[in-house]
């Protein structure tokens, strides 16, 4: 009882440890990895804004080519939306449908120049968007998105991954610690 209580006591602040570094890996890179998906739509939420702003064209002038699925396409999508936040031109849909991100964030995006945000129009579809308001003549919004569908299954397989290392770390260190204390005991005083 003495051998088990010792290891117990060598073990759980090392294995504490190692959980909350486990922890701070994972989230570490899972943050990297969400912002990083919006790197495309920052790039061109500020293109397009400028051009906007700068030029008289027609909101569809500055919409890429085709319609895209929101919820089967991984490619970006860009919404003009006036200022009350309704759709002027879209390249996506969803079902058919145009959609907008809440009211909230086009009046975040109105106070802070700027809005990143993680969007979910319907269970099982999620968007990295980028919200820019538009100050031309046309006074609205640029939102441009794009699915978080291979970033979030790369985010599930990295967490995989890390709670399998974790465990074989776990067993691994409690091995050596009731090995090291199975000796420490053999040896005489």
């Amino acid at each position: 009882m003495h051998l088990l209580r010792n290891i117990a006591g060598r073990f759980v602040p090392l294995a504490g440890g190692m959980i909350a570094l486990a922890l701070l890996v994972y989230l570490s890179v899972q943050q990297s990895w969400r912002h990083a998906a919006n790197d495309p739509q920052v790039q061109m939420a500020g293109d397009i804004r400028d051009t906007l702003n700068r030029d008289r064209v027609p909101p569809e002038a500055v919409l890429p080519s085709g319609q895209i699925d929101i919820a089967d396409s991984l490619s970006p999508f860009v919404s003009v939306l006036d200022d009350a936040g309704n759709v002027v031109a879209t390249s996506g849909r969803l079902r058919g449908q145009a959609r907008t991100v809440p009211a909230g964030v086009l009046d975040h995006a109105r106070v802070s120049g700027e809005e990143r945000v993680t969007w979910q129009p319907e269970p099982g579809v999620r968007v990295a968007a980028v919200v820019m308001p538009v100050a031309g003549a046309l006074r609205g919004f640029v939102v441009v998105g794009r699915s978080l569908r291979e970033s979030e299954a790369r985010t599930r397989q990295f967490g995989q991954l890390t709670i399998g290392l974790l465990g074989a770390s776990l067993a691994g260190v409690l091995v050596l610690v009731a090995l090291s204390e199975s000796l420490l005991k053999a040896v005489p005083d």
